[in-house]
Order: C-alpha cells, then sequence, then structure tokens
C-alpha cells in the first residue's frame, strides 16, 4: 500500500482549506437497512483519483477512519462498531449496513488527486416507520353531546416521531376546544432510541355518527399514509322524534290486513309502545308492531301509538279502507212482451267516485240503456261494470222479448239463370217463429235466428200465375202475408206483346206527320194559284180589293194552322 510523506499530507490540507465545501447535503436511510452514500467525483477524472477515503464526525471536533482505496486496493481502517459494517462501492460510495439511529451523522468522502485534495461531506438521517398504528382503549359507546373518550391511537418505534391524525369517515379531524379534544405524547425508548407516539380523542357525538367510521393516520418517509383498521361506536340518545307507519298493500280493501308500526329514533330503541286503537288502549311488549285482520270500510280513521313511559311522546296516521259495492235491478234472466217498458236501476255505494261502462253481448254500448218500449232487437245479455281506481266490479241480466210475429216484408225476384223465382219472407217475433208456404218450393236459406228477426227464401218455377202466402207463427200468435207470383212463360209473351204495340205505335206517329206535310204543301200551292187569278180578274173586271183582301187573310190563317199541325 502506498503510504503519503508527512509533509504531502500537511501540502494536503492546507490545499484543502483552500476549497471550502459546499452546502451540507443529507440522504436518508431506511433503519435496519443498507444505505449507499454518495461520494460527489463530479468534475474529477477517475484516472487522476489517487486516493479515496471515508471517515464519520465522532463529535467534540474528533473524526473516525472508516477505509481507504489506493490503485484500487481498498482497505477498512475502522476498529469500533463500523468495521464489520462498512464498505466500499466502485463509484466509491459508501455502503452501510444495519443502519442504526447512532448513525445519524455526517460522514466525509476525501479524493486525493495529483494537483488537488476534496472533501464531500454528508449529512445521514435514519429513518424508521412505525411498527403498526393501533386504536385501543375504545368507548363501548358515545352518548349525544357528552364529550367522551373515544379511543387512543399509537404509533410505536418510530423515527422520527410520528405525527398522528384522526379521521372520521376519512375526513381529518381537528382539535376545537369543545366537541373534539385531541392529546398526544411522545416517548423515546433508550436502547433504541425510537419514538413511540401517543394520541387521545375525545368526542362529543351527534345523531348522524351512528354509523360513522373512525380512524387514525400517518405518513412515511415517501409521503405513503398509513391508517388504522376503522371503528365504528355505538351512539346512544334519547327519543326525539316518533312516526306510526301503515304497512299494507295498496289499495287498502275491505278483507285485506294492515299492520301498525311505531318507529321511533332512540338509541337504543323503544321495545314497548302504546297503540290507540279508534278509542280502544292496546300495550304491546318487546315489538313495535299490532296487525288488525280482515278490515272493513268501519276499520276507516285515525290512529296512533305513544312510548309507554312518556305518552307525550306520540304518533298519529289515518287508515282508509276502499270499498265499492253495486246493486243492479233487476238481475239474472228477465222475460218481458214487446212493446212494454222495463225499468232498469243501478245503485252504487263506493268510497270515492267511480266509473261505469255497459256491454251488450260482449260489445261495448256508449251509454246506459233505456227501454221505454221494448223491440225484440233489445234481447240479449247486458254487463255493467264499475270502476274505482284499481278495483272492479260487475253485475249482468239477460233480456229475452217475446211476442207474436209479424211479417216485414215478402217479396219476389228473378233467379240470376232467369229461370226461377226466388221468394223471401222476413219476420220478427220471440220466440222464434215458424215460417211455412202455400206453396211447394226448395229451401234456399234461412237466416240465423238473431234480436227476434228470421228470413226465409225458397225458389219456386210456377207453371201459372198464383198467389203465394207467407205464414209465420209461435206460441203468441200468427201472421200471413200474400204476394203474387206471375208464370215465367206468361211474363215472356207480355213483354213481347208489349214491344209488338210500341212498334205500331210509332208507324202511327210516322204516317200522321206526314200526312200533315203533304196537306201543308197542298194549302200552299192552291193559295198561290188563286192569289194569281184573284189578281188578273181584278184588272179585268174592276172587282172590289177589299173583298180580296179578307179572303187572302183567311187563307193565311188557314196555311198558318195547318203548318202548326205539321210542326206537331
Amino acid at each position: 500500500m502506498h503510504l503519503l510523506s508527512a509533509s504531502c499530507v500537511c501540502a494536503f490540507l492546507f490545499t484543502a482549506l483552500l476549497h471550502p465545501v459546499s452546502a451540507l447535503e443529507s440522504v436518508i436511510g431506511l433503519y435496519g437497512e443498507t444505505v449507499e452514500i454518495p461520494c460527489n467525483s463530479e468534475g474529477i477524472k477517475a484516472e487522476s483519483i489517487l486516493i479515496t477515503k471515508w471517515k464519520y464526525d465522532k463529535g467534540e471536533g474528533l473524526s473516525g477512519d472508516l477505509l481507504i482505496r489506493n490503485n484500487q486496493n481498498t482497505v477498512i481502517t475502522a476498529t469500533d462498531e463500523y468495521k464489520d459494517r462498512v464498505r466500499m462501492a466502485e463509484n466509491s460510495s459508501l455502503l452501510l449496513s444495519a443502519v442504526k439511529l447512532t448513525d445519524q451523522r455526517t460522514f466525509t468522502c476525501m479524493m486525493v488527486t495529483d494537483v488537488d485534495i476534496r472533501e464531500y461531506p454528508i449529512n445521514l438521517v435514519v429513518y424508521k416507520p412505525p411498527a403498526n398504528l393501533d386504536i385501543s382503549d375504545k368507548a363501548k359507546e358515545l352518548e349525544i353531546g357528552k364529550l367522551t373518550k373515544l379511543g387512543t391511537c399509537v404509533a410505536r418505534d418510530a423515527n422520527p416521531a410520528a405525527s398522528i391524525t384522526w379521521l372520521k369517515n376519512k375526513k381529518p379531524l381537528a382539535d376545537d376546544g369543545k366537541g373534539i379534544s385531541i392529546k398526544d405524547s411522545v416517548v423515546i425508548d433508550p436502547a433504541t432510541g425510537l419514538s413511540t407516539t401517543t394520541s387521545t380523542l375525545e368526542y362529543s357525538a351527534k345523531k348522524e355518527d351512528t354509523k360513522a367510521e373512525f380512524t387514525c393516520s400517518t405518513r412515511d418517509a415517501v409521503g405513503a399514509q398509513i391508517v388504522s383498521s376503522p371503528v365504528t361506536l355505538t351512539i346512544t340518545y334519547s327519543t326525539e322524534n316518533i312516526a306510526l307507519q301503515v304497512i299494507s298493500q295498496s289499495p287498502l280493501v275491505e278483507g285485506d290486513n294492515v299492520t301498525l308500526k311505531c318507529v321511533a329514533d332512540g338509541n337504543p330503541a323503544p321495545t314497548s309502545f302504546h297503540f290507540h286503537l279508534k278509542g280502544e288502549l292496546k300495550k304491546v311488549e318487546n315489538r313495535d308492531t299490532y296487525p288488525i285482520i280482515n278490515v272493513s270500510r268501519n276499520t276507516t280513521g285515525e290512529y296512533k301509538c305513544s312510548l309507554i313511559d312518556e305518552p307525550s311522546m306520540e304518533a298519529t296516521n289515518n287508515i282508509t279502507v276502499n270499498y265499492l259495492d253495486i246493486n243492479l235491478i233487476p238481475s239474472g234472466s228477465i222475460v218481458k212482451r214487446v212493446g212494454k217498458p222495463l225499468d232498469l236501476t243501478l245503485q252504487i255505494d263506493s268510497s270515492a267516485n267511480s266509473k261505469v261502462s255497459w256491454t251488450k253481448d260482449n260489445g261495448k254500448l256508449d251509454k246506459e240503456p233505456k227501454f221505454n218500449q221494448l223491440a225484440y232487437s233489445d234481447s240479449g245479455v247486458y254487463e255493467c261494470e264499475v270502476t274505482m281506481g284499481p278495483l272492479s266490479r260487475k253485475a249482468s241480466f239477460e233480456l229475452v222479448v217475446e211476442g207474436a210475429p209479424v211479417i216485414r216484408q215478402l217479396f219476389t225476384e228473378f233467379g240470376e239463370d232467369g229461370q226461377h223465382n226466388v221468394l223471401t219472407c222476413e219476420a220478427e217475433g220471440s220466440p222464434k217463429p215458424a215460417v211455412s208456404w202455400s206453396i211447394n218450393g226448395t229451401l234456399l236459406g234461412e237466416s240465423p235466428f238473431v234480436n227476434g228477426k228470421i228470413t226465409q227464401k225458397i225458389i219456386v218455377v210456377p207453371a201459372t200465375n198464383l198467389t203465394v202466402s207467407c205464414t209465420v207463427s209461435n206460441e203468441f200468435g200468427i201472421d200471413t202475408r200474400d204476394i203474387n207470383v206471375f208464370s215465367l212463360i206468361e211474363e215472356v209473351r207480355i213483354d213481347k206483346q208489349d214491344q209488338s204495340e210500341d212498334n205500331d205505335q210509332t208507324k202511327v206517329v210516322v204516317g200522321v206527320v206526314v200526312g200533315l206535310l203533304v196537306a201543308t204543301l197542298v194549302i200552299g200551292l192552291a193559295y198561290w194559284v188563286y192569289m194569281k187569278k184573284s189578281k188578273q180578274g181584278s184588272w179585268k173586271t174592276g172587282e172590289k180589293e177589299n173583298g180580296s183582301s179578307e179572303e187572302e187573310k183567311k187563307l193565311e190563317e188557314k196555311v198558318e194552322e195547318n203548318s202548326q199541325k205539321a210542326e206537331v
């Protein structure tokens, strides 16, 4: 190992004084772990370093050697507790194992180059998080408005001493000198130098703290939060509010069951109550409910419950039992004669307004039926439905209108092939009337008997003109109607005769028109000849012209008359 002479060492020390040390830096080491204390060789070339040495401050101006490196050879020079705990890294850092609190001191790295000597002191701070964080001496319960010790939070064996924060529902609590009081104390172990912090919380509870979670916390060297297990306490307080609940299906109707429940906010909650049932007092113990079975409309009213030991603390609630009754008059099966009136009455007894709807034979009616004068069409099944909210009641009756049958229509028409007649007889009556004809024919069909109506059709092929009767009858009477039916052969002959007469009449009209035209021409010609001769004679004999003028006028009137006839 290369050793320096005394003159060289003095020179190095003198040079060191010429280069003052920069501001002291710190490094944190975890208790019981190995810490690396760096040697700041920034700006120094590795090949120029001759010697690297580590030493520490022993206090009172004294220093102790740890180790030295010369030409890549490292020698531990410590003879005290550090001789087995120190070594030098490749980058000249000091590696100190099993760090203890007594290691909190200044360590200095000294570098000797061919031209200079430099020292780099670094302060070592040893940190140890608390071994655990627990809440002890927990209160069994807290009383509202009374400052009570909630518990003690302990952070053991820490360095530096832990700072404890109390939290409620994860929100920090602060000592306000009234409802919150926090007292901390720190004890240092003389053997290890580690600190134990104790924090006691006194708290005046509120009603909303019933389910609150209380915790205590601290932070480690890197700022991570350490939190204790949560504590939930029982909060005791006297009853301040009471309520009566009505538990039932909705809506409550006759025949249902209902339960009265008395709810008080005290803690512990009351377990015995008085129930006031419309003038009747019922005491219940070790429960808070009272059942009412098979309610009726008489159950409707006001109910109360109260505390046994404090009757003035009471609550009220109302019970409303919904009901809906209907009575339809008449009902069942009703038989009435046609033309008679029928009085219909619907009586409704309900706890609220209701709606009524009617149907006939399952078909909806727009309004309530009225029967001032019964007709066969009024027969059918009538049903009324009365609703009130979800409640519904139904009633019905079947109406049968009876009476003697009446034929409403009897008519005949040609079949589609023109080779037969179709006779149709339409009638009303009830019970269903029987239909008969005075002539044999083929039954074409009979309509269903609905609302007292029936229609029957038959096919006939009469050889001669005849009168056919339709007869309808039931137990109440009979009705008959006749109709004339012509033979198909006779009808064809009459059609042809009608066509011949039409042709003869046309010929007569044409002859008359032609004759009138010829007569008009003849009269006109005669008039022309006469006028010619008349004028010639006057010139010869000297007859008066007056007579000729009168005759001329008469002739013109005659021609005009004939002309008008011809136009007609």
